[in-house]
């Protein structure tokens, strides 16, 4: 019997600590104009010290599950996508499979930076389809405040800290009809593994590290791939991209937003926005993105959505979803 995984529900979790541009120009050789000017950031949100990645994750789920009308005992998988976990073992999808109550099914996290979601959701999507689960919990968690070099300027202000999460169910695709994930398209490019990196690591530096960026080197691979993949899934699932009613993309940068957008002839309108408010919070940007759109009323039952991001690797991808 042929299934889908069908969109049950949303949430997001920003921390109470916000960091404007004024804030941040006290610590930091920048101002506020400049900062607007170049990525669109107004605010972002900072962890507090007592907070960990499966603390925003957790937080994130719980609202997801009461969106999704579901409960822990619902829930057969868990997939967790972050570049800052709790601990480098065991995985911070075990925490909060814990946290939850979650007594079934597999928890582990997957790492792709800033397309980590994507990739959760790809991963997951397999899942379901397959069998392998009955309803599965998508989590996208960052604290990247705890590496970032707060005397870079180039870097310092664009990261936040939050999560997001989706909540997916199988569906026999008779029953699901249209609905549910469509199509799905990641990919990496291990060559350009020093355009974006944390200096650090257990195996190799024994630290956690900085993270460190070529700016525009990124953005120029941003706009191409990100580009490239959205009119992948729009071909993998048979859809014209003019047809697509919002477009979620990963928050990285207004430029890169825009960018894309030209490239791709979109409307503007039709583009999900929330880096002035959330700045780049990597994993975590597109569920907090799509929850800020449903939360809303933007986005709708019936909507063709596509997400779609990029980060270190180089990692990209883009899935095609009716919600």
């Amino acid at each position: 019997m042929s299934r889908r995984s069908v969109f049950c529900g949303v949430g997001g979790y920003l921390p109470d600590r916000v960091l404007s541009n004024e804030e941040l120009s006290a610590r930091v050789d920048t101002t506020d104009a400049w900062i607007r000017e170049r990525t669109g950031i107004r605010e972002r949100h900072i962890a507090a010290d007592d907070q960990k990645t499966s603390d925003l994750a957790l937080e994130a789920s719980k609202r997801a599950l009461a969106h999704a009308g579901k409960s822990a005992d619902d829930i057969d998988l868990i997939v967790l996508a972050t570049a800052t976990p709790d601990l480098t073992f065991p995985a911070t999808a075990a925490r909060v499979q814990a946290a939850l109550g979650v007594t079934k099914g597999a928890a582990f996290d997957v790492q792709a930076v800033c397309s980590g979601f994507i990739f959760a959701l790809a991963t997951a999507d397999n899942a379901l389809v397959r069998g392998q689960a009955q309803c599965a919990l998508v989590i996208g968690a960052e604290t990247f405040s705890r590496i970032l070099d707060w005397e870079d300027r180039a870097t310092c202000v664009l990261f936040g800290d939050g999560a997001g999460a989706v909540v997916l169910e199988t569906e026999p695709e008779k029953r699901a009809g249209d609905r549910g994930v469509i199509s799905t398209f990641i990919r990496t490019d291990g060559r350009m593994h020093d355009l974006l990196f944390v200096d650090g690591g257990p195996s190799q530096t024994g630290t956690v590290g900085k993270l460190r960026m070529q700016g525009n080197a990124v953005f120029r691979q941003a706009v191409e791939h990100i580009s490239g993949a959205m009119v992948e899934a729009c071909a993998r699932g048979g859809v014209d991209l003019q047809d697509v009613d919002w477009f979620v993309p990963h928050q990285a940068n207004q430029r890169i937003l825009d960018g894309v957008a030209r490239r791709l002839g979109i409307p503007p309108q039709k583009v999900v926005s929330t880096v002035a408010e959330h700045g780049n919070t990597s994993a975590a940007s597109v569920p907090l993105a799509l929850d800020a759109a449903v939360r809303d009323g933007r986005i709708q039952p019936g909507h063709l959505v596509l997400v779609e991001a990029l980060g270190g690797g180089l990692t990209w991808g883009a899935a095609l979803i009716r919600v």
